[in-house]
């Protein structure tokens, strides 16, 4: 519960910045390039975040880093609230600067210790996790909608916002154990020992985190991430440039895929369970190929709002299973989650400004074909997921 209270808080803080960021740039009164450089401390501060985090972790273990990322996207989105109407473009940059770094390393930990739940309990907990923080994104963009109908004053709403975050932050500082892990060398003796491979050779294995399913693992969580960032962050434009949709249709097309990512993975675990991983990563690159394909050829807003649809469903749980898998290891299940969510946290950061870039020059439905390729590349190496099945009957 420790570790859902703060998915959910990080996805409520993200979720109530992005619905004020045009209200923050009219208190500020910038212009687009130097609301660009106020927003580069977001993705500055993320990078930073998740780049250091699989150090941080082998140094201090997952709960600071936990509790770090509870405590800065508060003062972060306080800050935001506080100093745009003040007109302080710096103050907002350090502010966007903490929930960034904060996310991003709460982020790694929270799928490290998560993953370390699973191998205790052996019930799926990250697609749960994940779930959360698309819970935590709905209603903190539900809310967010609600305030700028309103015409509350950001220097009300992003405090207040900030007050509920700091009570999710609390629950998890209260409640946070992290698992108890054994001494990754002596697992890797006493599996040697029982395998009857010599010591040396089973150390060696041990301290070669990259292996060829590893990376198979993280081209996944890449394709899937990159799959998320895109419909995030260019399906709203998409529907105003291709469509001609209004802008409020385009919110509300981006509010239903983050509702069908929510419903995936939280109706997910089931599905898990009865067919094991590699066939649910398999069939949700599938169906996330197909909304891709229908947004690309759709003929009208109405198609296109339903292939966004379509699209959520399907890649909801491809990422939080490749995580999964990652930590099914007796040894080194933490440093093979850090590896495997760094890659879809850089992938979700880097994605939707290259599709940009692409899209500026061929078109943005051109450039989702970028994804579409990667959903693809899923679906061939799906395998690498490995099976999470329930125990078998001993009656």
């Amino acid at each position: 519960m420790a570790l859902f209270a703060t998915s959910t808080m990080t996805g409520f803080g993200i979720a109530s910045w992005i619905t004020r960021t045009p209200a923050v740039r009219d208190d500020l009164g910038a212009s687009l390039e130097a609301m660009g450089l106020v927003l580069f401390g977001l993705s500055v501060g993320s990078m930073i975040g998740i780049l250091g985090a699989g150090a941080l972790i082998r140094r201090v273990g997952t709960r600071p880093l936990v509790l770090l990322g509870g405590a800065l996207p508060v003062i972060g989105v306080l800050l935001v609230g506080l100093t745009a109407p003040a007109q302080l473009p710096a103050g907002v940059w350090i502010g966007l600067f903490l929930v960034g770094f904060g996310a991003g390393v709460a982020e790694i930990g929270l799928n490290v210790e998560a993953a370390a739940v699973e191998r205790v309990i052996e019930r799926p907990v990250v697609p749960v996790l994940h779930a959360c923080f698309s819970l935590g994104t709905v209603a903190g963009g539900l809310v967010g909608i609600a305030m700028t109908a309103a015409r509350v004053p950001v220097v009300v709403h992003l405090p207040v916002a900030a007050v509920v975050m700091a009570a999710l932050a609390l629950v998890a500082a209260l409640n946070l154990r992290p698992m108890p892990r054994s001494d990754p060398a002596a697992a890797a003796s006493a599996a040697a020992a029982d395998s009857g491979i010599p010591a040396s050779t089973a150390t060696a294995r041990r301290r070669s985190v990259i292996t060829v399913q590893l990376l198979l693992l993280a081209v996944i969580t890449l394709a899937m991430a990159f799959a998320e960032g895109a419909a995030s962050d260019w399906l709203p434009l998409l529907m105003t440039s291709d469509h001609d949709a209004p802008e409020v249709l385009g919110s509300l097309v981006f509010t239903g895929f983050a509702l069908a990512m929510l419903v995936g993975r939280s109706a997910g675990t089931p599905l898990v369970t009865r067919f094991g991983r590699a066939t649910v990563v398999r069939t949700c690159a599938v169906v996330g190929a197909v909304g891709v394909v229908a947004v690309v050829l759709s003929p009208s807003p109405v198609v296109t709002a339903a292939a966004a649809v379509v699209w959520g469903l399907g890649i909801a749980l491809g990422f939080p299973l490749a995580v999964s898998a990652a930590g099914d290891h007796p040894t080194d299940g933490d440093r093979r989650v850090s590896v495997v969510a760094t890659a879809g946290y850089v992938a979700f950061l880097v994605g939707p400004p290259a599709l940009g870039f692409l899209g500026e020059h061929l078109g943005l439905r051109i450039a989702m074909l970028v994804p579409l390729a990667l959903l693809v590349v899923t679906v061939v190496i799906a395998s690498a997921a490995g099976r999470q099945t329930p125990a078998p009957s001993t009656t």
